[in-house]
């Protein structure tokens, strides 16, 4: 499997906060999601891929080559969804296209025009007039116009009703069907990435936490239910995370703890789970 970005001890420090010795890949052909809680450094670190912030030291290649090097042939391979507007609010969706499509060696007409109709953009409409979800349809049209190589996305789902995001996922994984595309993007809505992703890195405090396949990552936890009882019997160190009520706890272990009552629930958890409870238990989970 051919890697289409390589990041490779990436560090940044911002005020308060950094991006601590990251190190992800993100692979043609399949679809990467990013997650975290808010404020974590999913936006910074996309930031970084897009070359929109320099990095303090560490490598970012895209398609074999860094930002100092090409950067304009990157960014010609690359189709960017971020969760604001930066469009002219002034002016229309049309007006609108044609300053973005003067700036895309392949913009393809036929593909905009197809996706307006799909997405029932109206092309006169003015960008300040359109709701969040609507904005997010056009930015997707225009990302998806000049044949990108790699999506980045950033909040993509943010403002859009059940039903388009149905249809965005499925876009996505048309997309990805050639096998030559790559998609990653970030999002704390997980749910959405369970359903179309096939690896997912979970940033926590501006360090990658596990980068991993979909269902590695899933398999390497068990979400246990019980008696606050039974709590006594756990090894601490399985635990990543733990919420208890009066009565009773459910906690986040790992896969490898042995289940040692019968009376426990055990389940698989989910990548909610996952996140929640590590960041509850401000611990980084590990690779077991």
């Amino acid at each position: 499997m051919e890697n289409i970005v390589e990041i490779r001890s990436l560090m940044k420090n911002r005020q308060n906060f950094k991006l601590n010795n990251i190190n992800l890949d993100i692979k043609r052909g399949f679809i990467t999601g990013l997650i975290g809680p808010n404020g974590a450094g999913k936006t910074s670190l996309i930031r970084c891929l897009m070359n929109l912030m320099h990095i303090d030291s560490g490598e970012i290649k895209l398609f074999g080559k860094t930002h100092l090097e090409a950067t304009n042939e990157i960014k010609q391979k690359i189709g960017f969804v971020y969760d604001e507007n930066y469009f002219y609010e002034d002016l229309s969706i049309e007006q609108n296209k044609r300053i973005v499509s003067m700036f895309y060696e392949k913009w393809d007409e036929r593909s905009f025009y197809s996706y307006l109709e799909r997405f029932q953009l109206p092309k006169h409409k003015r960008i300040k007039d359109l709701s969040k979800g609507m904005k997010m349809k056009f930015s997707l049209a225009i990302a998806l116009s000049h044949h990108p190589v790699l999506i980045i996305m950033d909040e993509p789902t943010s403002g859009l009703d059940p039903v388009f995001r149905r249809e965005f996922l499925d876009i996505l994984l048309d997309i990805v069907q050639d096998e030559q595309k790559a998609i990653f993007f970030s999002t704390h809505m997980t749910k959405d990435l369970e359903q179309v992703a096939d690896y997912i890195a979970f940033i926590n405090n501006g360090e990658l936490v596990f980068s991993d396949e979909k269902e590695v990552i899933l398999d390497l936890y068990v979400l246990v239910k019980g008696h606050k009882k039974a709590l006594e019997d756990i090894d601490s160190s399985n635990i990543i995370g733990l919420k208890e009520t009066a009565v009773g706890f459910e906690g986040l272990l790992a896969r490898q703890y042995q289940i040692k009552h019968d009376d426990l629930i055990h389940e698989k958890p989910t990548l909610e789970d996952i996140m929640y409870y590590t960041v509850r238990g401000n611990k980084h989970a590990s690779t077991y």
